[in-house]
């Protein structure tokens, strides 16, 4: 009688790899030591088991506790294999889950864990530390509203106003958009009173100041630059129209639209290599006064009048495109044909006019006239009706462009003002400008936290302790993607290099700035196969391609991660 032969098959994917990057950075050793569990814990250590399920949620794009202790059973060598530790499916249960997220929801200890992660990381990667980028959003989920709980409704930015939510900040280093703060804090809350705990959060976290904090709108409320200011750092970022109103910004342009003020042109080298001028703009100077802890203030502050090109494009064609579907819309009312009622009295007419011109914001910028005709009209003779002449009433509205104030309206596109307490030495207008447009890096750090791979959105834990733990758990995620991406690119960066392979549907295409997903998927499929014959094991996994070996070779891994998955045993796990 033959042994029985028995054939199964695991998907590894790019689970070793992310596996192998977090053991580089000591997440596990750090998690073991910032969070130790109590004595009669048995089984795989907290630290191993968070670095698992991560690179779990990491590889499948999926947080959720319930689906994990059963992908774990059904790729059982994969994960042992790429830990090197004795792994069952009960390390992994709803329970072991829980209690990963209850300590990393523990404020002090997240604290202590982040300072050190910081660090170590700034100090292995040589890390450039001078930007920080700070910005929150929103996560909705199916948590329970209660009165001092973290889901609470709010402006949603998920477009989720059926849903409660938590709300996020985080604080990034450029020029790579890798976190090195996260707070999590009730959804409802407005962010402009966010900005100072999360800067105190990023102080004590990297222990240094005279860093340049660039933001939105938000972080220039004059609290904020005050607090910045009295703690030796900088800042950079947008004013809002409530701080810089219309009619004052008319006024700062004026010399502009005159010709007395000189423009400074800003350049930047477009994917091509080629120097393009994205924009233009001009300085002044302000004094400003305010009081931290009780202490009065005073210093300079710069404020940057700029005019990006782009902004200034889009917004023309935009106006174009209102002005012409508004002038149609009032044509329209002059239309008189059967069934279609039509205007008697002036002020009625005016009315739908004033509405249309306000539905399309074209205010001043269409010239509009009302023409009253009066007519008489024969009306014969129809049964018990006599014939008789009737005096008619019409009104129509005459419409055409108000070609000046379209003139002005351009010439006020694509303005801003930003405001900043650095010097002209170190951050001029142009390195200003180009600094402010890497505020996306924020943004996408929010879209992986959200979207896949780490698929915070939408939630379904309930305790608050835990969604944050949740949280925390996906920011060293972010971390693990933020390095993967840029130890690629700086690896190619030096030699010059651009890496050819990464698109399925143009495999000749090449970049020298791959995303951290992109990068990944190149590691999808591969597969551990077992064949079992009798008690005899044999194991197979997928040889590596040439464009997985390179970007193996780039992120500084051996080929054994994968290769020491296929080493026979005399038993089935």
């Amino acid at each position: 009688m033959s042994d029985e032969l028995t054939i199964t098959t695991e998907q590894v994917d790019d689970f070793p790899v992310l596996i192998a990057q977090m053991e580089r950075m000591t997440i596990p050793d750090l998690l073991d030591r910032y969070f130790p569990m109590h004595g009669n814990w048995q089984g795989l250590s907290l630290g191993w088991i968070g670095t698992s399920w991560l690179g779990h949620i990491v590889s499948v794009g999926d947080h959720r506790l319930n689906h994990v202790q059963r992908w774990v059973e059904q790729n059982l060598r994969t994960v042992q294999g790429s830990i090197q530790q004795a792994v069952t499916g009960l390390d992994f249960t709803d329970d072991r889950l829980e209690n990963v997220l209850d300590a990393l929801g523990n404020d002090a200890d997240w604290a202590a864990f982040e300072t050190e992660l910081n660090q170590r990381t700034i100090r292995v990667y040589d890390l450039k530390v001078e930007v920080v980028r700070v910005d929150s959003s929103t996560a909705s989920g199916y948590g329970s509203v209660t009165e001092d709980g973290l889901f609470q409704f709010g402006h949603s930015k998920d477009h989720r106003p059926d849903l409660p939510q938590v709300k996020v900040v985080q604080s990034v280093l450029d020029p790579f958009g890798m976190p090195v703060a996260t707070q999590v804090v009730s959804g409802e809350k407005a962010d402009d009173p966010l900005y100072i705990p999360a800067i105190r959060q990023v102080r004590e976290g990297l222990g240094k100041r005279g860093l340049l904090y660039v933001g939105d709108c938000k972080l220039m409320s004059l609290g904020n630059r005050a607090y910045l200011q009295a703690g030796s750092d900088y800042y950079l970022g947008p004013f809002s129209k409530v701080q810089i109103p219309d009619e004052d910004m008319e006024g700062y342009l004026h010399p502009v639209w005159n010709g007395e003020q000189v423009l400074t042109p800003v350049y930047r080298t477009n994917t091509q290599g080629e120097e393009e001028k994205i924009a233009e703009g001009f300085e002044q100077e302000k004094e400003l006064t305010a009081t931290v802890d009780g202490k009065e203030i005073t210093w300079t502050e710069r404020w940057l009048f700029v005019r990006s090109f782009m902004q200034a494009k889009a917004a023309k064609a935009a106006m174009q495109e209102r002005l012409s579907k508004a002038k149609a819309a009032l044509e329209v009312l002059n239309e008189r044909k059967q069934g279609k009622r039509y205007f008697t009295e002036v002020e009625t007419l005016r009315q739908t006019a004033e509405e249309i011109v306000h539905q399309y914001r074209v205010e001043g910028l269409l010239n509009l006239s009302y023409i009253e005709q009066v007519q008489e009209r024969n009306v014969r003779q129809y049964g018990d009706r006599p014939a008789e002449m009737r005096i008619e009433r019409e009104v129509t509205v005459g419409v055409s462009r108000n070609e000046t104030a379209i003139e002005q309206a351009d010439a006020r596109f694509g303005w801003r003002v930003y405001g900043t307490n650095h010097s002209k030495e170190r951050l001029p207008l142009t390195k200003a400008v180009l600094a402010y447009r890497q505020e996306y890096l924020v943004e996408r750090g929010f879209a992986r936290f959200k979207g896949r791979p780490l698929s915070l959105t939408p939630m379904y834990l309930q305790d608050d302790q835990r969604v944050t733990g949740l949280i925390r758990l996906l920011s060293i995620g972010l971390r693990v993607l933020t390095l993967l991406e840029f130890i690629v690119q700086r690896g190619l960066a030096e030699t010059q290099e651009k890496l050819a392979g990464l698109y399925a549907g143009n495999p000749k295409r090449t970049t020298a700035t791959p995303r951290a997903e992109t990068l990944l998927e190149a590691f999808k499929p591969i597969y551990l196969t077992t064949v079992t014959i009798g008690e005899q094991i044999h194991l197979h996994v997928t040889p590596l391609s040439d464009l997985q070996q390179k970007i193996m070779r780039l992120w500084g891994f051996s080929p054994d991660i994968y290769t020491r998955l296929a080493v026979d045993s005399r038993k089935p796990p």
